[in-house]
């Protein structure tokens, strides 16, 4: 998510991040369940990749990461988890909140929570044929086995509606990359989210992950990431999957994987330089930026 942001605000200023609110460990789970409020780390997170590259940009986005070390309650708490809470606590909404801290960072655009409440991430695990049921989304990552499908608690949470109406207007929807199961599909579980995001006449793109989420897609192929979003929300038409040219070992499948999506497949080099399995912003930016003119 944090480098597909830092791309796409190089490229629009007309820019949304709709983003989940099911994180349940470290400083956000702690915060979530001593004060009941929605989990801000992916919110903050967001935030940070989409503060400018002046001075001002790049210092926030610092200050906002920067976590507290000590022997006390604060440790481990990031100063942006609990600048958005006081600010949620203090004007009593947590999308005001989040425009006020984006706009004390200068954020090249805004981030919204998909829904308006905390939601529990329910998976169905496989390990050596045998199914388990995990909840929430540490047990998700931590447990031995293949993610196969995911649910939300509460099945039916309320979506934000500025989040609707963002999926509703927009000229392009990016899915990805990021946490497969955790935060790409959930947006598709919420089902006022989901039903914008099929009726939206905003064209549809998935940026594929560099390589599989441990605890997630342990072994996952390219073209298996695709056919778990088909699964998950088979009527969904994609129009561009963007693949990195490094990553593709069958480009055969790839390409069918995608057209079962309703999209062509676009290969690029755009993972970073130094080998990680991390994007390059500035590559990622120069291809969706091609890819948008291609399509208007």
């Amino acid at each position: 998510m944090f480098a597909s942001l830092s791309a796409l605000r190089v490229v629009t200023d007309r820019l949304t991040a709709v983003v989940t609110v099911a994180d349940d460990g470290g400083s956000s789970g702690r915060l979530r369940r001593e004060l009941g409020v929605l989990p801000p780390g992916d919110l903050r997170m967001a935030l940070a990749a989409l503060c400018g590259d002046d001075e001002w940009g790049s210092t926030w986005s610092e200050v906002v990461q920067h976590r507290f070390r000590s022997e006390g309650d604060l440790h481990g708490h990031a100063v942006g988890n609990l600048l958005i809470v006081a600010l949620w606590e203090l004007l009593g909404d947590p999308v005001t909140g989040l425009d006020w801290v984006g706009r004390l960072l200068g954020a090249h655009g805004r981030v919204l929570p998909m829904a308006s409440v905390p939601l529990d991430i329910v998976a169905e695990v496989e390990l050596d044929g045998v199914i388990s049921i995990v909840r929430g989304q540490v047990a998700c990552a931590l447990t031995p086995g293949r993610v196969q499908a995911i649910s939300l608690v509460p099945e039916d949470p309320p979506a934000r509606p500025e989040a609707v109406a963002a999926v509703l207007d927009a000229d392009w929807v990016v899915f990805g990359p990021g946490s497969w199961f955790t935060s790409v599909l959930p947006h598709l579980k919420v089902p006022e989210l989901a039903r914008a995001l099929h009726e939206t006449k905003a064209k549809r793109l998935v940026t594929l992950n560099l390589a599989p989420q441990p605890g997630e897609t342990d072994d996952f192929s390219p073209q298996q990431h695709l056919e778990v979003l088909r699964q998950h929300a088979p009527d969904l038409a994609i129009d561009v999957v963007l693949a990195d040219t490094g990553i593709v070992d069958d480009p055969g499948a790839l390409e069918k994987a995608a057209a079962a999506l309703g999209a062509r497949l676009v290969m690029a080099d755009v993972a970073a330089a130094d080998g990680s399995p991390k994007h390059d912003p500035r590559r990622l930016a120069s291809v969706l930026d091609e890819i948008f003119l291609q399509k208007r």
